[in-house]
């Protein structure tokens, strides 16, 4: 049987793109392995249709923790029967690169975003020119190539010369769409990392001109402390809930209990400009109707759609709210951005996504 390695640095229980990448080549007839890290979330017993192995790092972050990651991968990757290596975003492309050296085998390169343009980096310029030197090295001869939007694969073509398959974040298709919420009070849903350039700390003061709506977010990230105190600051613990983070299964039934869902990247750098996220695919999973940042591709998907609205990625949290309030309030255009959103999740689905990846596995398998 052939053997697929996918190697990961994010959180492999929640990563929803891995966990799509590594179940369909399962389904697909291949052995799989994702290997990742184990964190202090990471449950003991883990149930995937694919073999998980996790290594335990003496750094969570920084410079080490990438060197030691990449060496245990490494090691691991060296001694393990493999046919191809699938490497999932720029810090876990040292250690394929090497071992597909020494052992001739394949290598598949899953950029999930443009690394080198995370808004961690755009304002540490020393940081993220070591990041864009070592992307130019690393990415330099690679031939099978994915990304998540067209946006991220012109740029890379552009930089490297490179062609980046698109391979959206589309979730498995579902045929359970929950009765619309009709309660008076509405409720608003983020779901996706808590990081900087998110718009979340907008998106909390905006409930101060939201009076009687309810916030509900979902996951976790480097500014969750930061945002639950700004809410306890603003006293509106009662209507905003952190549901932290939730496994995959759940996810949907929460998702569909709300009345809009929110995607306001700000305009923070290249990555978030070319965004495509999991959580605007899974709010039209849900037939969710979604206010979505005017950055282009989310944009062109909520306006091909006709799922709902965009705004100014520069917003002030009063705009914000109004914006809200008259979407949430005009119960005409919620009904049908929600027919919309239903209708659109038909289409944008990994059932119909699926077939890009199995294409490129077949021809770096077959080196075609």
């Amino acid at each position: 049987m052939t053997r697929i390695l996918l190697l990961v640095t994010s959180d492999i229980i929640a990563d929803q793109r891995v966990h799509r990448t590594a179940s369909t080549l399962v389904e697909a007839g291949y052995h799989v392995t994702a290997i990742g890290r184990r964190l202090k979330s990471t449950p003991k017993i883990i149930t995937k249709p694919y073999k998980v192995k996790l290594f335990r790092l003496p750094f969570k972050k920084g410079p080490l923790f990438y060197i030691t990651y990449n060496i245990w991968a490494f090691f691991y990757l060296i001694f393990s029967k493999i046919d191809l290596i699938h490497a999932n975003d720029l810090d876990t492309l040292m250690a394929t690169r090497l071992v597909s050296l020494f052992r001739k085998k394949p290598i598949i390169y899953d950029s999930h975003e443009l690394f080198s343009e995370i808004p961690e980096l755009v304002n540490r310029k020393r940081t993220q020119n070591i990041w864009i030197s070592l992307e130019k090295r690393l990415v330099k001869g690679l031939t099978y190539c994915s990304t998540v939007s067209n946006g991220v694969s012109h740029e890379l073509f552009n930089r490297y010369g490179i062609h980046f398959h698109v391979i959206r974040n589309l979730p498995f298709g579902r045929n359970d769409a929950f009765e619309y919420p009709q309660s008076q009070q509405k409720t608003i849903i983020y779901q996706g990392a808590l990081n900087i350039g998110r718009g979340l700390e907008k998106l909390i003061d905006s409930m101060q001109w939201l009076p009687i709506e309810k916030l509900i977010i979902v996951g976790t990230g480097d500014i969750e402390n930061a945002l639950m105190n700004q809410c306890k600051n603003l006293g509106l613990n009662e209507r905003i809930t952190f549901l932290g983070k939730i496994p995959l299964d759940q996810l949907h039934s929460i998702t569909s209990e709300a009345n809009i869902g929110v995607s306001i990247e700000e305009d923070l750098g290249l990555n978030y400009r070319y965004a495509l996220p999991n959580k605007l695919f899974d709010y039209i999973q849900a037939g969710l109707p979604v206010l979505t940042s005017d950055l282009p591709e989310m944009a062109a998907i909520v306006k091909e759609h006709g799922i709902g609205e965009t705004i100014e990625s520069d917003c002030s949290p009063k705009m914000l709210a109004d914006k809200l309030s008259g979407m949430m309030s005009d119960s005409k255009k919620m009904l049908e951005w929600r027919q919309n959103s239903l209708s659109a999740a038909k289409t944008l689905c990994w059932e119909n996504e699926k077939g890009i990846l199995l294409e490129l596995v077949e021809n770096a398998l077959n080196k075609k």
